[in-house]
């Protein structure tokens, strides 16, 4: 059964008191973590920051895609793996759009926010 919108954010919105809670502070931690890892990485190689260059460079997205996705997967199949337990305990279904929604909530908006953040204030390396 597809759930009603109304049913979908109240579903959504009924994870931060659910069980298994810490997730959706241990998740983001963890995307926060690999975010700035990566975004000092961008600093030394001499990139732009990790999401403005992915709107403005359409000639570096692909790497930038691929790149970032190596940076931030483990934490987002995480999210997505815990977000079915949840569903399993809490909801007794399976939504695998909300599971998506939640992994790109609390996995890859941190992450890229966080690695452009990172770039943008880190000091750059000075030229020998």
């Amino acid at each position: 059964m597809i759930p009603s919108p109304e049913q979908f954010l109240t579903e959504l919105i009924g994870r931060i008191d659910g069980p298994m809670k810490f997730r959706l502070y241990l998740q983001p931690a963890m995307a926060i973590f690999f975010g700035i890892r990566n975004g000092r990485g961008d600093v030394r190689a001499g990139r732009k920051p990790y999401g403005w260059a992915l709107l403005t460079d359409p000639e570096e997205r692909r790497f930038l895609l691929h790149d970032g996705w190596k940076g931030i997967c483990k934490v987002f199949l995480l999210a997505l793996v815990l977000d079915f337990v949840y569903q399993y305990l809490a909801i007794g279904a399976f939504r695998p759009v909300e599971a998506l929604v939640m992994g790109a909530l609390v996995a890859l908006v941190p992450y890229v926010l966080v690695r452009g953040l990172t770039n943008w204030v880190s000091p750059k390396p000075r030229e020998r």
